[in-house]
């Protein structure tokens, strides 16, 4: 049989039981659907979590020691000379004081921060500018809000404030910029950064460092580095090896995002699992009709087996049947998946808050999984069709033409 004829064939037998079809392909389409709406939630989530913790600064990396005494600035310089595989080190102090305007206050995180601060962790600037080396060297008594303050304070995230005061613990700070909207997962109360000079000497008192971070150098092997900066905080400061494990800590943004990843594949997995089930519905639901088909058309396969078609031709027409109702299936799967991921990733950033203020989930719809979907589709049409066209192509001719 020529292949124009088999597709003719085909097409015909699949539009004179078009509502079957239609009804048998639903497993099919409400299988693929899910897949591809999983994948894209899965992925915007993912994309967006990643952008707002500010993970896609894979160079980062933090670093904590506790050797028994205050860590100043000037180990953070004496630092910063050993390890010259960094590109720029870092430090702030974190305390929490009153914030008010004069219509509202709440008790916010204000961190005492250097201006190298921004480079480092990635910090966005949505208006104004951050703290200045010349900031730092007088002392000046200025701020900088992220947005989820500006919303405390305002009522609006997005409501212009620079050049405005705010009172912290009695003092008058100039606002000189605000950055970008924080983490959901993060503390809703509120960020300020002030200069770390002005928080020591007019805030805390306190002239130590909270935490470090660092900055490493462009294609430096994050493991490595993790690995010396851990050796060298425990020579620098001393630290016994006993003690060593609970004195320093070090870790790098990079490990967070494969644990992410990690995190994410496998609750992509499970979601393609369960998936799976609808798909194996609409596969045996696929072979159900196509042994119905070839029971309904006996006389006719007997018909054509007395004019010469073969065996392998009848089996041809059967699993092509079963593919083409599979394909098709598998696109509308693909469109429904498409358009649905869109109201799923809707419904995650309203109801559950996941990109954070201001901010939406995005699907990412990924090439690999609509691909992986048609060939799930076509398999699935092979594996279950194979059975029932086998079947028609054993019958005998002379029985099927005195089939009633």
């Amino acid at each position: 049989m020529r292949v124009r004829d088999l597709v003719y064939e085909t097409a015909t037998a699949l539009d004179s039981n078009r509502g079957r079809s239609l009804l048998t392909i639903l497993g099919i389409v409400i299988g693929i659907a899910a897949v591809i709406a999983m994948t894209a939630l899965i992925g915007g989530v993912k994309q967006s979590l990643v952008g707002e913790l500010g993970l896609n600064q894979a160079r980062l990396v933090q670093l904590y020691a506790w050797p028994g005494r205050t860590v100043t600035l000037d180990d953070l310089e004496a630092l910063e000379e050993l390890m010259p595989e960094y590109e720029c080190l870092t430090a702030s102090s974190f305390w929490s004081f009153e914030v008010k305007n004069e219509t509202k206050k709440f008790d916010a995180s204000v961190m005492g921060v250097l201006p190298s601060y921004q480079k480092v962790s990635g910090l966005k600037m949505a208006q104004g500018t951050f703290i200045t080396d010349e900031n730092e060297d007088k002392g000046d008594l200025v701020v900088v809000l992220d947005q989820n303050s500006v919303k405390q304070l305002y009522g609006d995230p997005n409501e212009e404030v620079v050049g405005k005061t705010v009172m912290i613990n009695n003092g008058s700070y100039t606002i000189k910029g605000v950055t970008e909207a924080t983490s959901a997962l993060m503390a809703s109360g509120g960020t300020v950064y002030v200069p770390y000079s002005t928080c020591a000497t007019r805030l805390s008192g306190y002239w130590g460092v909270d935490d470090m971070m660092g900055l490493a150098r462009e294609g430096a092997n994050m493991e490595t580095i993790a690995d010396k900066t851990r050796d060298t905080l425990i020579d620098y400061f001393n630290i016994s090896d006993d003690n060593a494990e609970d004195a320093v800590y070090v870790y790098t943004m990079q490990s967070v995002i494969d644990e992410l990843n990690s995190t994410m594949a496998s609750f992509e997995l499970l979601m393609t699992a369960v998936a799976s089930i609808s798909l194996l519905v609409g596969g045996i639901g696929i072979m159900n009709m196509m042994l119905t088909n070839v029971t309904e058309r006996i006389r006719e396969i007997g018909l054509r087996k007395a004019l010469g078609a073969r065996s392998s031709d009848i089996t041809m027409q059967f699993l092509l049947e079963s593919i083409c109702l599979c394909l098709v299936g598998g696109i509308i799967g693909i469109l429904v998946g498409y358009f649905g991921s869109f109201a799923l990733t809707g419904l995650a950033g309203g109801v559950f808050d996941v990109g954070g203020e201001g901010n939406t989930i995005v699907p990412a719809i990924d090439m690999k999984s609509v691909v992986m979907a048609t060939g799930i589709s076509v398999g699935i049409g092979v594996l279950f069709g194979y059975y029932p066209a086998r079947r028609a192509s054993k019958l005998d001719p002379v029985e099927s033409l005195h089939y009633q």
